[in-house]
């Protein structure tokens, strides 16, 4: 990707310096088995907001009774919508380690017509793509009845809720994939930045 800083719209630069995590957080992060991973330490400028996320994130992770396989699913799809290659990549894998086939990660961008997925399957992806677009039908709510419990229901809401915003963090922090970095600007006093 190039940048051009004459289109209105050019967000390339990094805006965030991303120093490791330390302390507490590191020792945390460390206990998940998780790694360092950048929007962690986009976050870990303050450093509560990191735990909340933490706790948040891992909560839909480790405590929800819905398949993992499915929710991967639902992020995967969020992921293609919001165009959010971060969080494409971190959760391909994951979703592979969660059992999802490669044919159904290839298939998620037209899940709509494709073969590969099944009715519980559909119902998910179908509030997931509604929840991105910002109103869910009585007619999505009557499929997911079909499947799902109420609190299976609040599972899959939680999920979609929750990975549609972390497009919108990544993007708006300019959080890189990693192994893409450049040095951020460094800020002067009060977060400014410096001039000259």
């Amino acid at each position: 990707m190039t940048s051009d800083p004459d289109l209105p719209w050019a967000a390339e630069r990094p805006v965030l310096p991303l120093p490791p995590l330390q302390g507490e957080l590191a020792e945390r992060v460390a206990a998940l088995g998780a790694r360092q991973v950048n929007l962690y330490r986009a976050l870990a400028h303050v450093p509560a907001l990191l735990e909340a996320w933490i706790d948040w994130a891992w909560a839909l992770r480790q405590q929800c009774t819905t398949p993992r396989a499915l929710r991967e699913l639902m992020i995967l799809r969020t992921a293609v919508v919001m165009r959010s290659t971060y969080e494409w990549r971190q959760h391909v894998a994951m979703a592979e380690q969660a059992g999802v086939p490669r044919e159904q990660v290839n298939a998620i961008a037209g899940w709509q017509t494709s073969d590969r997925f099944d009715e519980v399957e559909r119902a998910a992806l179908m509030l997931t793509d509604c929840m991105l677009t910002g109103n869910v039908p009585d007619a999505v709510h009557d499929e997911l009845d079909r499947h799902f419990s109420p609190a299976d229901k609040i599972e899959l809401v939680l999920t979609a809720g929750f990975y549609a915003m972390v497009p919108r963090v990544l993007d708006a922090a300019r959080v890189p994939v990693e192994g893409t970095e450049q040095p951020a600007p460094q800020a002067g006093p009060a977060g400014q930045q410096p001039s000259g």
